[in-house]
């Protein structure tokens, strides 16, 4: 591998902090290497044969820290690459590594290719072939999880063949379908999904926890910071779910396409391609040794026509590859059928923090109605009293425009009378009062009031 640097792991440890340094050391090229002060382990630590660290120091923009995590024996070490070894290695081209880009925010993905799987989803990001995973180096707990889980599976499956060759009397083992027999791409890509659908259940489990006391409390006491509160929150619930419905989206879409399924099962891909060259081959060797010894001496006319083994050797081809795609078309229902199940249990995981967030979604809107429901209530009690006094100023606008005509400077009989204001007061007061109750009844009439 060209411009690589790796290191193991060491140590047991229990924080999260010392478990990053357990499992994923520090590379050898992000300190400086002549200097020994910043290299507490170099009077014990050998450098890796075989690694151009001129040409690291000299590539060092272009190159991106990657966890691999080896199929065979589960091995996890910091590497450093370019990418175009990358897109090299695994034959992919560099649309499939932008999604992979952390500069870059690109929606959950998930892509079959010829040699291998892109994986983004959420924190993991990563390339699974049959032999390895690529795992873009992150701090991220997540992350360290996957592959402490994805080892971890790994030996298990490695106990359960030295199991299953010691008790094959006991029947044939090799087609079970849980998941320690799932080939390698099978189980990676799950600890993917398990990762990403355990990342997200728990952002929406602690959005629940939230959310529940703030709109109680809110419909309890409707105030600016609450409101506030809830508007934040409602934010971050329709963020996330966005993210839950493209991953419940892209396993869908996944579980629809047989196509893409089938390009996924990588291990039977590279055995194929394996069996087809070894066994072209051997047939060209078992045609030639049947031909016997040639004479060296007898010479070889440049006209005469096409050998025989070379026809042979077409014919031998076109019938194995018939056999071959008869045979892969039998078995791919049955590899489609243990991607579709693998596909299906977490598609119901994340259907189902789907189902909790649209839930919690309803009882904010059915929060936000009963506040709309509140205050349209006490809109309605300020309007009535905004009319209450309305009628009332009308009223005794009709008493000041009394008061305004007796206030005039010219001379009546009427005041020389020693009762007329007693008189004068009561019939304004009374026809006042008369006015105002004739409101009220229109208003309880035309039901503008509940009295």
């Amino acid at each position: 591998m060209h411009s690589l640097q790796a290191t193991k792991t060491s140590g047991p440890t229990i924080l999260m902090g010392d478990l990053k340094e357990r499992l994923l050391p520090k590379p050898a090229s992000a300190v400086t290497l002549g200097d020994s002060s910043h290299r507490p382990f170099a009077s014990f630590r050998q450098p890796f044969h075989g690694v151009d660290v001129l040409g690291l120091k000299k590539r060092g923009q272009g190159l991106r820290s990657w966890i691999r995590v080896d199929a065979s024996t589960g091995d996890s070490q910091i590497i450093e690459v370019d990418k175009f070894t990358v897109m090299r290695r695994c034959d992919l081209p560099a649309r499939d590594l932008r999604l992979l880009d952390p500069l870059f925010v690109y929606p959950s993905t998930i892509l079959g290719r010829e040699k291998a799987i892109v994986v983004n989803l959420e924190q993991i990001r990563c390339i699974i072939t049959a032999d390895e995973v690529l795992l873009l180096n992150s701090l991220d707990s997540y992350v360290l999880q996957y592959v402490v889980e994805l080892q971890r599976r790994l030996k298990s499956a490695g106990a359960g063949d030295v199991w299953q060759s010691e008790s094959r009397d006991f029947g044939d083992v090799s087609r079970n379908t849980s998941s320690d027999y799932l080939p390698f791409e099978f189980k990676a890509l799950e600890v993917a999904l398990e990762a990403a659908c355990t990342f997200l259940d728990t952002q929406a489990a602690e959005l629940e926890i939230e959310a529940y006391p703030l709109l109680d409390e809110l419909t309890s006491t409707i105030s600016t910071l609450n409101l506030e509160r809830v508007r934040r929150l409602k934010s971050r619930l329709v963020g996330l779910t966005r993210r839950v419905q493209k991953v419940r989206d892209e396993i869908e879409q996944l579980m629809d396409d047989d196509g893409d399924m089938a390009e996924m099962y990588l291990t039977e891909k590279k055995t194929r391609m394996d069996s087809l060259s070894y066994g072209g081959d051997h047939s060209m060797m078992g045609y030639r040794s049947m031909d016997g010894p040639q004479s060296v001496s007898a010479p070889v006319s440049p006209v005469s026509s096409p050998p025989d083994y070379r026809k042979l050797e077409k014919s031998i081809s076109f019938a194995r590859s018939r056999h071959d795609s008869m045979r892969s078309s039998e078995s791919s229902k049955q590899n489609i059928e243990e991607m579709e199940m693998l596909l299906e249990a977490y598609f119901v995981v994340i259907d189902s923090t789907l189902n909790k967030l649209t839930s919690l979604k309803e009882y904010i809107d059915d929060t936000e109605d009963f506040i709309n429901i509140q205050l349209d209530n006490v809109r309605n009690q300020l309007i009535q009293f905004e009319l209450l006094l309305t009628t009332a100023t009308f009223v005794v606008a009709i008493c000041g425009v009394v008061a305004g005509i007796f206030g005039m400077n010219f001379p009546i009989t009427l005041f020389d009378s020693a009762s007329a204001f007693d008189c004068v007061l009561l019939i304004t007061g009374v026809t006042a009062l008369v006015i105002f109750f004739s409101f009220l009844w229109f208003y309880k009439s035309r039901r503008v009031m509940p009295f």
